[in-house]
């Protein structure tokens, strides 16, 4: 038995609030059991300074905060140096919303992610991939039908969710308890037709097998399809 009494294949409540937020064209409010995120999706009408002059096509990238009070011991602003787990974090969300957009449809447009972690309770970067596919579809909603956008540039949804084996057993989307107790932390990024986005599985503390990695694939595949559901 886990320790908040789910099954093995069994994800905690999840709820998507959108519009959450007054000025973001695009904002949400995602719980995954006691993990809340909100995140918002912003536009501006400019491409990166680093994309070449001639090249007609947009960029998205993310910003990730842990608020100090989000965590059980405040945790210090990351005013001037961000470390090295937000960097990684932020790339990941990044990476993951730009894999189911179709840059060169959304124009010479900059989107920002921005996904700020008010409380953690394991789980707090797969919460905040699936928000960010719902504020950029909010945001991109809305400017289809404000008519600045003629074609919609998202190729289809995608959602993210931790597996993980601990006790030997094969587990779905761990609360932080089971999270800083596993044997073996994945995290798995998927589309809804089933393409693998990204799949970061690492041995924490025993190896796995190829058997294991197949049912963290199988777990995660099944949560995804109901994460998507909810959209």
């Amino acid at each position: 038995m886990r320790t908040d009494g789910r099954e093995n294949n069994e994800i905690r409540k999840v709820k998507f609030t959108k519009g959450y937020t007054k000025h973001a064209p695009g904002s949400v409010l995602v719980e995954f059991g006691d993990t809340k995120v909100i995140v918002c999706a912003s536009v501006e009408n400019v491409k990166p300074k680093w994309m070449p002059k001639d090249e007609v096509s947009g960029w998205i990238s993310a910003e990730y905060s842990l608020l100090p009070s989000s965590t059980n011991i405040r945790c210090q602003r990351e005013r001037t140096k961000l470390s090295g787990r937000t960097q990684e974090i932020q790339r990941l969300i990044g990476r993951s919303i730009r894999a189911c957009v179709n840059l060169e449809k959304l124009g010479e447009r900059t989107i920002t992610i921005d996904a700020d972690v008010i409380q953690a309770d394991g789980g707090t970067r797969v919460a905040s991939i699936c928000g960010a596919y719902v504020a950029l579809k909010e945001l991109v909603d809305k400017l289809l039908k404000t008519g600045e956008l003629t074609e919609n540039p998202i190729i289809e949804p995608i959602a993210a969710i931790s597996v993980g084996i601990r006790n030997r057993e094969v587990i779905a989307d761990l609360c932080y308890e089971e999270d800083s107790s596993t044997d073996v932390d994945a995290n798995i990024v998927m589309t809804k037709s089933g393409k693998i986005i990204e799949f970061q599985a690492t041995a924490e503390g025993e190896t796995f097998t190829k058997d294991q990695l197949n049912k963290m694939y199988e777990l995660a595949e099944k949560a995804i399809e109901k994460i998507i559901r909810l959209y």
